[in-house]
């Protein structure tokens, strides 16, 4: 069994988060490389900046600090709305992911969501899920709009009981017993680590909320494909192991949680994540510098570390840190 000691790895991820922040405790850019490196304090700065420093053991402790990102976070919601808006995600996403990243310091957005608020009738609800995700053609970017309405709810106390047995029950019945992933359309029209990418987002919600996955031996037959075609550099379209990016945590978080629900082809899927994980080690070395232009966006680069900590908790004793990496969605669901 390998072993890859990455603290100084860690360090230069620490290093990066400290470039993204400006003057005021709690303020961060999101970029310091390429057009929009000189942009101010943003939402998935500040957001990813509190998330991966929870990952990495680095998360603040000083209250002047907390006070300062939680002030931030709490100032960027529309009062009337209750959304929080960035130009580059839907307003669903921004909304989840800025209500999260607030959870991790134990506080909430000031207001409840507005704007989403009728969804919490369950025939809207279904409506919603049914026919505003582009399930055929666009479903891993559609999955923000499906999967951000738990946490925007569960992170504001907006949902009840009542409202997450409905969601997930319509879950369970739009399960694809072919991939394993969720799937309301009439015909797959995407390539398949769409469907993945897309099934990741609603199966961090069902580990949050301790649901189960329907077919896990089909998402771990997908994944193990998906995995060696990615590796092999099959897949055009998917980025697998060539930058920081989130298709990494997506595949190797669905595996790996799938393989806690079934011992269906156990051993296979755990060699897998082994090469898996020494290409994603090799290739975060490569990029982990001051010029690289994903590595230093921090949403980009949050999605990577996430990655890193997942894969240190599946395979124990391969990736040794000083301090263990906490994966923020076993706190709390999104990112």
């Amino acid at each position: 069994m390998k072993r890859y000691e990455i603290d100084d790895l860690i360090e230069r991820i620490r290093d990066c988060v400290t470039r993204h922040a400006l003057d005021a405790p709690g303020e961060y850019r999101r970029y310091t490389v390429g057009d929009q490196k000189k942009d101010g304090v943003n939402e998935y700065g500040v957001a990813d900046a509190a998330n991966i420093l929870y990952t990495i053991g680095d998360f603040p402790r000083d209250e002047e600090t907390r006070r300062g990102f939680v002030s931030v976070l709490q100032k960027m919601q529309d009062p009337e709305t209750g959304l929080f808006t960035e130009a580059t995600h839907h307003p669903v996403h921004t909304t989840a992911h800025c209500t999260a990243a607030l959870e991790l310091f134990d506080a909430a957005p000031l207001y409840p969501c507005y704007a989403y608020a009728h969804l919490l009738e369950k025939e809207a609800l279904y409506n919603y899920l049914q026919n505003e995700i582009r399930w055929d053609t666009d479903p891993w970017r559609d999955s923000h709009l499906g999967a951000g309405l738990l946490p925007i709810f569960a992170n504001t106390g907006m949902a009840d009981l009542a409202w997450k047995d409905a969601y997930f029950d319509w879950m369970w019945e739009h399960s694809d017993p072919e991939t394993g992933f969720i799937f309301a359309g009439k015909e797959k029209l995407a390539e398949p680590h769409h469907y993945m990418a897309g099934g990741f987002h609603y199966f961090f919600n069902h580990e949050a909320e301790h649901r189960p996955f329907r077919y896990p031996e089909r998402i771990v037959d997908s994944c193990l494909k998906l995995m060696r075609d990615g590796i092999d550099g099959k897949i055009a379209t998917a980025p697998m192991v060539r930058y920081c990016s989130f298709i990494d945590i997506d595949v190797v978080y669905c595996l790996t949680r799938a393989m806690r629900k079934t011992a269906y082809r156990f051993d296979e899927a755990r060699t897998m994540l082994e090469e898996y994980e020494a290409a994603y080690v090799a290739n975060m070395y490569r990029v982990a510098n001051e010029e690289d232009l994903y590595f230093n966006d921090l949403h980009c680069l949050f999605g990577a570390v996430c990655c890193l900590a997942e894969l240190q908790q599946a395979l124990p004793g391969t990736l040794i840190t000083e301090q263990p990496l906490r994966l923020v969605l076993d706190r709390r669901p999104f990112i």
